[in-house]
């Protein structure tokens, strides 16, 4: 496989500091102020997501993380390798999760993953199909992506009927494909193209 696939030419820097809005949540990045609500709410959602993502300990809850991952989340976007955004309630702008787009690739793949949490408080009320919608729009839109995708255990019903509402189709079965909770596991594959979304 040719290099030129792996090389960025990455869009301007706005297209890497947004916020988006599509009620009912709001997405931008992570600000130091974000601190005690985004401990809060992992802590009281841990039971709800340790099934569903690489294994973490409480930790990693506290506010030198938070700086590093925050600092992290700074040059991969200044790079235009990764687009990591907090999900709010618009109308009072309460954290209820997260959502990104990770390992963006430019060239001739212009392509990239979505990955997406819920606290468990505020699942099933719509926020997380808001958020990989409107996500997704600033994909196609602002980075100019043609594909995305994204990876679902086959017990996670949820997600999955999230991603066919949000217009992902289901590829395939990726065998062994993370470690999650401490072992490996199956994941479904789904995918995503701009012609599939509206423009």
């Amino acid at each position: 496989m040719g290099g030129a696939m792996f090389l960025t030419k990455s869009p301007a820097r706005p297209a890497f500091d947004p916020v988006l809005v599509r009620d009912p949540v709001l997405l931008r990045a992570a600000q130091t102020s974000d601190l005690p609500a985004w401990m809060r709410l992992r802590e009281e959602s841990r039971a709800h997501l340790v099934r569903w993502e690489e294994e973490w300990a409480l930790s990693e809850l506290n506010a030198a993380a938070f700086k590093r991952r925050l600092r992290h989340c700074d040059r991969e976007m200044r790079r235009g390798a990764s687009l990591p955004l907090f999900v709010f309630r618009r109308d009072d702008e309460t954290l209820v999760g997260g959502a990104t787009l990770s390992n963006i690739r430019y060239g001739a793949a212009r392509s990239a993953h979505l990955g997406y949490w819920i606290g468990e408080p505020y699942v099933r009320r719509g926020y997380g199909l808001a958020a990989v919608r409107a996500l997704l729009d600033h994909a196609f839109h602002a980075v100019n992506l043609n594909r995305i995708e994204a990876a679902c255990q086959p017990e996670n019903v949820a997600s999955q009927h999230l991603l066919k509402r949000a217009g992902f189709l289901k590829e395939g079965l990726a065998r062994r494909y993370l470690r999650i909770n401490g072992a490996w596991r199956d994941h479904n594959i789904f995918a995503i193209t701009a012609d599939d979304w509206p423009a």
